[in-house]
């Protein structure tokens, strides 16, 4: 086993999409061990304490009227209409990657193992060494246009900081309404709607003192990471799907292992958009955005090596850990298949908890049936007793269930 390292910086990021065409940053055998830097893409919702002084982050984040660092942001057009930029934010988290696996093919699947995960450091002289993050209550939350309280609607972001001790926990700091945001090209951004804008924070009024006594349990996770879709060279971070991608479920975290169907050649796996903690739904749009680094082991099981594991039949992603597998299901399958050539934009038009329910339970259903050989019958009985459904997010555009099952409940296992 070679243990290696892939660092956060401008070279090795790419922003708010998966794509087959990016070439590989690291290529590594199966067995083989990478720790992987990532930073949140909402770092500029207080510059001051999640960028400043640090060397990477801000040549990241490096945006004046002269030079952009990182100009394609999305998965959308070079030059498309709304000026927003390359990209234009049809996708948002930061990935760092791709890793590629040595001979990974079509058909295979990727095992993930998360060994570790810890927060990146505030590099500020103000605040070096503690760690911070932020909650939006954004415009694709499910609140949006549920408020009781005025301003109606309204976007409100919180700025928590995040304690290791143990039991590491997170507290709110203090919050502000989102006003409207001059980038460097000119564009005024009345909502959140496009990833890196710097908030000036000479335009906002922070409220203290805002959740005063509450400290949240630390729930430190990846949000989004999985490998490269074959459907498309450039794919939305947004919705999740087939490959994995803005699953948010805050159960893959350390000691959990993830199951991805290879796509495409070396199956190009990136990861992203880092949680301090996050409750499922992850109701108002985000979690707690922070940046972390992972601890990965990648394992390759090859197709022929598949059946009689928890692997066979598997096309969509699975999650083990000690205790539980889950399997995620999503409003559309696989939308990149399934909703014809403009499927990136009509995904946005079908959300439904409805669908992902039904699709979580036909895949808890197979798993069930091919990997624990029980009858139809005999699966539908022991769903209804002993798994439980969830709904991971209601934010991502492709919605998401999960359904989990117990290992205790197979006596053998």
């Amino acid at each position: 086993m070679t243990h290696h390292t892939l660092p956060a910086t401008a070279d090795t990021v790419h922003w708010g999409y998966f794509s087959k065409t990016l070439e590989p940053q690291l290529t590594i055998k199966s067995g083989d061990r990478v720790t992987i830097e990532t930073i949140t893409h909402h770092a500029n919702d207080d510059h001051a304490r999640m960028i400043a002084g640090d060397t990477a982050a801000e040549e990241i984040f490096l945006w004046t009227a002269e030079e952009k660092t990182i100009k394609r942001r999305g998965a959308g057009p070079e030059d498309g209409p709304y000026q927003h930029g390359s990209g234009e934010g049809l996708g948002v988290h930061l990935l760092t990657g791709p890793v590629a696996i040595e001979g990974a093919e079509p058909g295979d699947v990727l095992e993930v193992r998360i060994i570790d995960a810890y927060p990146r450091p505030s590099a500020s002289t103000a605040y070096e060494g503690r760690f911070f993050g932020s909650n939006p209550s954004a415009n694709w939350g499910f609140q949006y246009n549920d408020y009781l309280e005025e301003p109606k609607p309204r976007e409100v972001v919180t700025i928590y900081e995040l304690d290791m001790s143990e039991p590491p926990t997170v507290s709110a700091l203090y919050s502000y309404l989102w006003t409207p945001q001059t980038d460097p090209d000119g564009i005024v951004h009345p909502t959140i709607d496009y990833p890196g804008v710097r908030v000036d924070h000479n335009t906002i009024t922070k409220k203290e003192g805002v959740l005063s006594g509450v400290k949240v349990p630390a729930r430190l996770h990846f949000g989004t990471m999985g490998v490269a879709p074959a459907e498309a060279d450039f794919v939305s971070t947004i919705p999740p799907s087939y490959t994995g991608g803005n699953m948010d479920d805050w159960r893959i975290a350390k000691g959990a292992r993830m199951f991805y169907p290879v796509a495409v050649q070396g199956a190009l796996f990136s990861v992203g958009d880092a949680h301090a903690s996050q409750g499922d739904s992850e109701l108002s749009g985000t979690a707690i955005e922070i940046s972390l680094t992972g601890e990965f082991e990648f394992i390759l099981h090859k197709k022929a090596d598949l059946p009689g594991t928890v692997m066979e039949g598997l096309d969509h992603p699975l999650l083990e850990n000690d205790d539980i597998w889950s399997v995620y299901g999503f409003s559309v399958t696989n939308y990149l298949a399934e909703l014809g050539p403009d499927s990136q934009s009509e995904i946005l038009k079908s959300s439904s908890l409805d669908n992902a329910m039904r699709d979580a339970f036909r895949k808890l259903r197979r798993f069930l049936m091919t990997v624990h050989g029980l009858t139809e019958d005999e699966a539908i009985s022991l769903m209804s007793v002993a798994a439980d459904f969830g709904i991971t997010q209601v934010v991502d555009a492709n919605w998401g269930v999960h359904g989990s099952l117990r290992k205790s409940v197979f006596k053998c296992y």
